[in-house]
């Protein structure tokens, strides 16, 4: 694990030196199973093993329900209802994939908010962070692509509305839009690149998991004090750190038990209630739902998108300012894509000279109102677009932005943070040593 010192794999058997010396795999597993891992790593450090076993469970139901789907306006969507009706086990395999998309957003806001509020994107794991965001944009294609397979209403209007937004790119808007359906409308030729890609992409995001995972085993894990494992020797960081076998592998497999109950009480006992009702009807161009909302997973982003109409300033002056180039629809492309990318820019934008939020007073309020913003944005996003919905998505919208562009950067310069504990070691020791009638330490045996 980078320059953390750390026993490493010898070969012993002359089988395990022939290989090593062609193709050194089980060193590989020994370095990853035995990486030297903080060792007061709480509860939110779990969401890595949740996301990995998501990822190979859409793989893996997602080739046995490709095997049965056909790409097709006109068989989709009965080819769907093959699956759940004739198909051996086939509506289990379609509820499992289809709430698996939900358990995967879940993991991945959970671990991005997380890595938010203990610094995990600052120094030196900045690689590591953009690389988490490619992981996060491919993760959100891959399952817009997926939504328009089962070819119901929601799934063709839906992608009529998306599809739609970047016709509104000024000059190559039109044919940026013509190139990605294939024709001019939404048809077969969408039909037939969305399932590609939809097939392709999660091997790409398999690809991008092992870069991030190489990633930060290079530069070492963080952990919630934000103080980093002494490397002076391997001595000193067995102090601030335990192998990864068997310590820690344990406790996210009994947090992954956890999690697979509750998904698996919600595939069996109500395995429609995160679907729109709408997407249980086949596409119909001439009959357009009342309401076109997107998955869940969407809607922070789909109400920051909404929240840009011709009425806020903001809009007004950039189209004047731009000659009318950028109007409303764009700029609202614009906001929502913006809402991404501020968030992947936030190592350059954090200011503080402390990693973890936990040692930032200050900081703490600021991040539980974006918290409580990115849940809001959520219902709102939910809601239709009139009344006093567009207004809270608006200020959900601009509280977003001010958070990483305004709030960020002045706290590093108002903020005076707390003392962080010295080392790991010591932190480890203040959470769950205890104490004998001498006063002495009794550690875990953990340690």
């Amino acid at each position: 694990m980078g320059g953390i010192p750390h026993d490493h794999y010898e070969p012993k058997t002359s089988g395990e030196k022939w290989l090593d010396g062609r193709l050194p795999i089980i060193g590989l597993l020994y370095s990853t199973l035995m990486a030297p891992t903080p060792k007061n790593l709480n509860w939110m450090w779990i969401w890595g093993i949740v996301l990995t076993f998501t990822l190979a469970m859409q793989i893996v139901t997602g080739v046995v329900l490709v095997m049965h789907y056909t790409p097709h306006v006109d068989m989709a969507f009965s080819s769907v209802e093959h699956i759940m009706r004739n198909v051996n086990g086939g509506h289990m395999i379609r509820y499992f994939h289809m709430n698996g998309a939900s358990l995967f957003f879940v993991a991945v806001y959970a671990h991005m908010f997380r890595s938010l509020f203990y610094g995990s994107y600052k120094a030196p794991r900045e690689v590591t962070w953009i690389i988490g965001m490619l992981i996060f944009v491919l993760m959100m294609g891959t399952a817009f692509m997926g939504y328009v397979l089962p070819w119901g209403q929601m799934s063709f209007h839906g992608t009529a509305v998306i599809t739609g937004l970047f016709g509104a790119i000024p000059l190559v808007g039109e044919s940026l839009q013509t190139w990605l359906l294939g024709a001019g409308a939404v048809g077969q030729s969408a039909l037939n690149r969305f399932f590609s890609l939809h097939y392709l992409m999660p091997f790409l995001i398999s690809g991008l998991v092992i870069v991030h995972i190489w990633a930060f085993h290079t530069t070492g894990n963080n952990n919630p004090t934000g103080v980093e494992v002494r490397r002076g020797s391997k001595e000193e960081a067995s102090k601030d750190t335990l192998p990864f076998w068997p310590y820690f592998v344990i406790k996210d497999l009994f947090a992954l038990t956890i999690i697979l109950a509750i998904f698996m009480a919600i595939v069996g006992f109500m395995p429609n209630y995160l679907g729109h009702p709408d997407n249980y009807i086949e596409a119909n161009a001439l009959a357009t739902p009342a309401h076109i909302v997107p998955e869940w997973y969407f809607l922070p982003f789909y109400a920051i998108l909404r929240a840009f109409d011709n009425t806020v300033w903001v809009v007004i002056f950039a189209e004047w300012i731009s000659f009318g180039i950028i109007d409303a629809k764009f700029f609202g492309v614009l906001a929502m894509f913006g809402a991404i990318v501020v968030m992947a820019l936030v190592p350059w934008l954090d200011t503080s000279s402390a990693r973890s939020g936990r040692y930032r007073p200050m900081f703490k309020w600021w991040f539980g109102v974006l918290v409580l913003d990115f849940i809001i944005l959520m219902w709102a996003g939910a809601m239709p677009a009139e009344g006093i919905y567009p207004i809270i998505s608006l200020i959900g919208a601009t509280y977003w932005f001010a958070y990483f562009l305004v709030i960020l950067p002045l706290l590093g310069v108002i903020e005076k943070p707390m003392t962080p504990p010295a080392t790991i070691e010591d932190d480890f020791n203040a959470h769950y040593a205890a104490k004998d009638d001498d006063t002495q330490p009794i550690v875990s045996p953990a340690e």
